[in-house]
């Protein structure tokens, strides 16, 4: 396997979870229509799946134009997707509600834009254009998926009885 440099191993991360994110939003889709089927959550939760999706093929894309890598960093993708479902699977548990999954998605997204401001410096470092095109897409959506994940889990705060004992 070949040995990946650091901005391909932050490349390898960040599409790690841009997979797990597809994973992510359909298990929470699952919890929001449990309880209510809020349809503006359920449509945002579609949206940033999509997103996601593409947010790989394109990390998937570049990876295949550093030379002889793809398959390395395409496996420490697998890796590090392996690494976020166990914790989203540990965090959920088998009791969670949709607001359960809203704040474990509120984390994840966080942890993504900081994992895209890292790999947008290295690529800088670099010099890399290539890097830094996929960065000028990618930033503005995890960015984006952040405050809406933040706004879904204060809607769903606010649906919750205050004074209700916790389950």
């Amino acid at each position: 396997m070949a040995e990946l440099t650091n901005l391909e191993s932050k490349l390898a991360e960040v599409l790690g979870l841009a997979m797990a994110a597809r994973d992510a939003t359909s298990t929470i889709r699952r919890l929001v229509e449990r309880e209510d089927g809020d349809d503006t959550l359920v449509a945002m939760l579609d949206r940033m799946g999509d997103e996601a999706e593409e947010t790989e093929r394109r990390c998937t894309d570049l990876a295949g134009s550093f030379d002889g890598k793809k398959t390395a960093i395409v496996e420490q993708a697998r890796e590090t997707r392996r690494e976020a479902t166990e914790m989203m699977e540990t965090y959920l548990g088998k009791d969670a509600d949709a607001l359960d999954g809203f704040e474990f998605l509120t984390m994840a997204e966080a942890g993504e834009v900081g994992h895209w401001r890292i790999v947008e410096v290295l690529g800088r470092r670099a010099g890399s254009s290539d890097v830094h095109g996929l960065v000028d897409w990618a930033l503005p959506i995890q960015q984006r998926h952040f405050e809406e994940a933040q706004r879904g889990s204060l809607a769903l705060a606010e649906a919750e009885d205050p004074n209700e004992t916790a389950a």
